[in-house]
């Protein structure tokens, strides 16, 4: 059995890690390379820092940032934010990162993630989705959640598989920040229907929604920003609890 993880998500904005609630009312949560050392020395498995406002300022993600947070860490990163060309991703990598994370410019030239994943190997793209319920239905939204396609979340990840993602970061949007768990239906059936890896994000709340998201949303890694950033959740005391729980972890 796969080891699951734990994986800390740094939103980035003017510089600063935020965190908001339904992706709005962002407050600031630190200096993202203090927080990224933090969290490698107390055992995070993965980091996923996105430039929340890139995509939406029609830029690509700071290269100093992510140079800096090389220079910390020594657990594998993944960056996103308006990346759109195989020249910024071959800059991300250069600067350090292990993985890139990808979501607006997929869904506007889906041909970008055949071309990264050729150009790089699948085990750097990671795809990610963010969704709500919309009549029932799970509908893609892009540019931060601001705007709203017709895409369908399963046929769309079934896409970018297909497509060469080598990762989904699947964030529910009706859940994100509200810390009332993950949404584990929509994620196990993600997990049924995929062959990749799935992230789970958006909805963590306490040590019980990071089990529930392993055992009954069959995911294979869960991100989490709040929790972490403002210590409700320490992440030494939570990989404790899963693996008492039975549920693989590495501590």
């Amino acid at each position: 059995m796969l080891t699951k993880r734990i994986v800390p998500c740094l939103d980035i904005k003017n510089g600063r890690t935020v965190k908001g609630v339904n992706f709005v009312d962002l407050r600031d949560a630190g200096d993202p390379v203090e927080l990224a050392k933090q969290y490698a020395s107390v055992g995070a498995d993965e980091l996923v820092f996105l430039d929340i406002a890139a995509t939406l300022e029609g830029r690509g993600t700071t290269l100093d940032m992510v140079m800096r947070v090389a220079e910390q860490v020594n657990i594998p990163f993944t960056v996103g934010g308006g990346i759109s060309s195989i020249e910024h991703v071959d800059a991300l990598l250069q600067c350090g990162a292990d993985k890139v994370s990808i979501n607006s410019s997929a869904v506007k030239r889906p041909d970008l993630v055949n071309e990264l994943s050729n150009k790089f190997g699948a085990q750097c793209i990671v795809v990610a989705i963010d969704a709500k319920q919309i009549n029932g239905q799970w509908k893609v939204h892009l540019a931060g959640g601001t705007i709203p396609t017709d895409l369908d979340l399963f046929e769309w990840a079934k896409e970018v598989e297909q497509r060469g993602a080598g990762e989904i970061l699947f964030t529910s949007m009706d859940h994100d920040g509200t810390k009332a768990g993950f949404a584990n239906e929509a994620l196990a059936k993600l997990s049924e229907t995929l062959n990749i890896p799935i992230i789970a994000s958006g909805g963590a709340g306490n040590v019980q929604h990071f089990i529930d998201t392993f055992v009954e949303g069959k995911s294979d890694a869960a991100l989490a920003a709040s929790v972490f950033h403002f210590g409700e959740i320490l992440i030494p005391e939570l990989k404790k609890t899963l693996k008492e729980n039975e549920i693989t972890i590495r501590l």
